[in-house]
């Protein structure tokens, strides 16, 4: 694109109501922007994230989903990738695991996730109000399966699945740890997560990766 067609076109900017094709229009021409999502329609673009409430949690998150990936052929991890959902709604989630097989998405030929990820998860720092309320109501009509929510300041998780169209909270048994319902063996020790005990959280993991429902799982991949 020449200097010339870009300076004729928009800045991408905060509440902007647009389409979504006119937002990936306006999000190309601005390379400088990382991160920027359409939901319902209006535009957030993400201010200049922290170090400690969103940095080190989202390289955790990533960490754990990609062990999950080594072990586990067939499903795929993905960090910070813009989702095509539907006309209004263009997120760009911190972490997504999808099936690449017989899933709900799809990856399309100009290479962006298109359809409903089985998992998404948020890190929130001070978008928990936004990741809580107005994305989830847009991956719970999306069907996307199962939604986490990392709420960095008050440091809480939350675990949501989708069941009869609406979204349940799921619940850590008594060592703390969340069991996926969507990819058995997914499991996240949620106190060490919380603490910053990575190790941890992988050695919990493991327990999970070597499960016999993860093994089960495995074979019907």
């Amino acid at each position: 694109m020449t200097a010339e067609r870009l300076a004729k076109i928009p800045p991408l900017e905060s509440g902007d109501r647009l389409s979504r094709a006119e937002f990936e229009r306006r999000y190309h021409a601005m390379p400088h922007i990382k991160k920027a999502e359409l939901i319902e329609g209006v535009v957030y673009v993400a201010s200049p994230l922290r170090a400690q409430a969103h940095g080190s949690p989202h390289a955790h998150i990533i960490t754990w989903l990609g062990v999950y990936e080594s072990a586990t052929p067939g499903v795929k991890c993905y960090d910070n990738p813009t989702v095509r959902l539907d006309g209004d709604n263009e997120p760009q989630p911190d972490a997504v695991l999808r099936l690449e097989q017989n899933g709900r998405s799809s990856i399309s030929e100009d290479d962006y996730i298109e359809g409903s990820p089985e998992l998404i998860v948020e890190v929130a720092a001070s978008s928990a109000s936004y990741a809580l309320h107005d994305k989830l109501r847009v991956y719970r009509r999306n069907g996307v399966q199962e939604y986490v929510v990392w709420r960095t300041y008050s440091q809480q998780i939350d675990w949501f699945y989708l069941q009869d169209g609406e979204y349940q909270s799921l619940t850590a048994d008594e060592q703390g740890i969340f069991r996926s319902r969507q990819f058995p063996g997914l499991w996240l020790a949620s106190e060490a997560l919380l603490s910053g005990n990575l190790g941890e959280v992988l050695r919990v993991l493991g327990q999970g990766i070597d499960s016999p429902e993860h093994g089960r799982f495995m074979a019907s991949l």
